[in-house]
C-alpha cells in the first residue's frame, strides 16, 4: 500500500475544507470498500479525511412524516431502527441482505451509496477498465460478464452497482443531501447515479469535494408494506445477481400504487417506472405482475452470458408482488 495522510474531522465545514485543500483526497467512513480498493491499488488517495466523528449518526423524523438518516449511521443501526423496520421494512431487509454482521457494524450509509463496482476487471489493475482508466476499454463486454448489466449500459461499461440499500432507497424516492465549500445541496437518488454513457468513471452527480450528510426518506404510506428480495450465488453474504424492492397498495383487487426498483441490473439502482405505470389501476394478479415486468424489461439488452437476468427479475417481480398482495388480503 502506498503511503497516505490521515486526518480526523469533527465538524462538517472542517471536513469539507480539509478535503478541498488536498487534491485527490477522499472521505473515510467505515472503509469497508475504500480501504480494500486502496490495498488493490485501484484507489490511491494522498489523504483520507475520517468523518466517523461528525455529528451525522442520527435517525430522526422529518416534519412531513418522513425520516432523515445521517450519513455516518452504520448499516447495523439503520437496519435495527424501529422506525425503519416499521415504516420502510424493505430498507431494513435490504441492509440485512448486504455483507456480514461485522461489515454492517462498520459500514456507513454514505459510504454504502458511494461504494464502487465489484467487476473483476475494475479491481484488477493489470486489466483495462474505462471506469478505472478512461479510454482503456471494457473487456467485460466480450469477456466475463455473468453478473453484469442488462439495463442502461453502454459499450464503454457494463458493470453493476453492488448496493442493496440503494435499491430500496430508490423505491421510496429518497433524497441525498450534501455539503460543499459553496453550501448545501441535495439530489434525488434516482438522479444520484449518472448514466454510464461514454463517461463511466463519473459515477455520481455529487459536485467535487461534496460530503454526503444525510439521506431523506419522504413519507410513503405504501412503504409500510414493502419487501426486498435478493438472489445471490450463496446464502451467506454475497453480492446480488438480481434483486427487487417492492411496495404495493391494493384495494378491491385493484393496484392503487406500486413502487418497484431492481438491483444488480444496471450501474445504479433501476427504478422500474414503466412497470409501475403498467401496474397502477390494473388487477392485482400474477398475470398483470408478469406483464408489468415485461414492460420494464423490454428495454433490456443482455450480453451473451447474462440473459438469465431477464427471466430472474421477471420471476422476482411476480413472486414479491404476489406475496405482498396476499398479505394485504389476509
Amino acid at each position: 500500500m502506498r503511503e497516505f495522510g490521515y486526518e480526523r474531522a469533527f465538524d462538517v465545514a472542517g471536513a469539507v475544507a480539509v478535503l478541498g485543500s488536498a487534491p485527490g483526497a477522499r472521505y473515510l467512513g467505515g472503509g469497508t470498500n475504500l480501504v480494500d480498493l486502496m490495498k488493490a491499488g485501484v484507489e490511491r488517495p494522498p489523504l483520507l479525511v475520517d468523518v466517523r466523528e461528525l455529528p451525522l449518526d442520527g435517525i430522526e423524523p422529518t416534519p412531513d412524516g418522513g425520516l432523515r438518516i445521517g450519513a455516518t449511521v452504520t448499516n447495523s443501526d439503520l437496519a435495527a431502527h424501529p422506525d425503519v423496520r416499521l415504516r420502510y421494512p424493505a430498507l431494513a431487509q435490504a441492509v440485512l441482505a448486504g455483507a456480514s454482521g461485522q461489515l454492517r457494524n462498520m459500514a456507513t450509509v454514505g459510504g454504502n451509496l458511494l461504494q464502487r463496482t465489484r467487476c473483476g476487471y475494475f479491481t484488477d489493475v493489470a486489466a483495462p477498465c474505462n471506469k478505472r482508466s478512461p479510454g482503456s476499454g471494457c473487456p467485460a463486454v466480450e469477456g466475463e460478464h455473468l453478473n453484469h448489466a442488462i439495463l442502461g449500459a453502454s459499450e464503454h461499461c457494463v458493470a453493476v452497482h453492488p448496493s442493496d440499500m440503494a435499491v430500496a432507497l430508490s423505491a421510496f424516492d429518497a433524497v441525498v443531501t450534501y455539503e460543499t465549500a459553496g453550501g448545501a445541496g441535495e439530489v434525488p437518488i434516482e438522479e444520484f447515479y449518472r448514466p454510464v454513457g461514454d463517461t463511466p468513471h463519473i459515477e455520481t452527480a455529487l459536485p467535487p469535494g461534496a460530503l454526503i450528510t444525510s439521506v431523506v426518506l419522504p413519507p410513503a404510506p405504501a412503504a409500510a408494506r414493502s419487501r426486498y428480495r435478493k438472489v445471490r450465488d450463496r446464502a451467506s453474504f454475497a453480492f446480488a445477481t438480481g434483486s427487487v424492492a417492492a411496495a404495493v397498495t391494493v384495494r378491491d383487487g385493484v393496484v392503487r400504487e406500486a413502487r418497484l426498483a431492481f438491483g444488480a441490473v444496471a450501474s445504479g439502482p433501476w427504478r422500474a417506472r414503466a412497470a409501475e405505470r403498467a401496474l397502477t389501476g390494473g388487477p392485482a394478479s400474477a398475470e398483470a405482475f408478469a406483464a408489468a415486468a415485461d414492460a420494464e424489461l423490454s428495454a433490456a439488452a443482455p450480453l451473451p452470458g447474462n440473459g438469465y437476468k431477464v427471466t430472474l427479475i421477471r420471476n422476482l417481480v411476480v413472486a414479491v408482488l404476489t406475496e405482498l398482495t396476499e398479505e394485504v388480503s389476509r
